[in-house]
């Protein structure tokens, strides 16, 4: 996988996450998982420098 797909799957996944993370209460076990994801994914876009 090249780096640009790499930074596509990535932004795909943060954007599918954060619009997740609209539809859940945010006091949810599902929210605390997908938060922590969120943070994963904005740390591998900063990184890359996507963000």
């Amino acid at each position: 996988m090249s780096d640009t797909e790499m930074i596509q799957k990535n932004v795909e996944e943060f954007g599918r996450i954060q619009r997740y993370m609209r539809m859940v209460d945010r006091e949810s076990k599902v929210y605390a998982e997908m938060k922590e994801r969120y943070i994963e994914l904005k740390v591998i876009l900063t990184s890359s420098g996507s963000m």
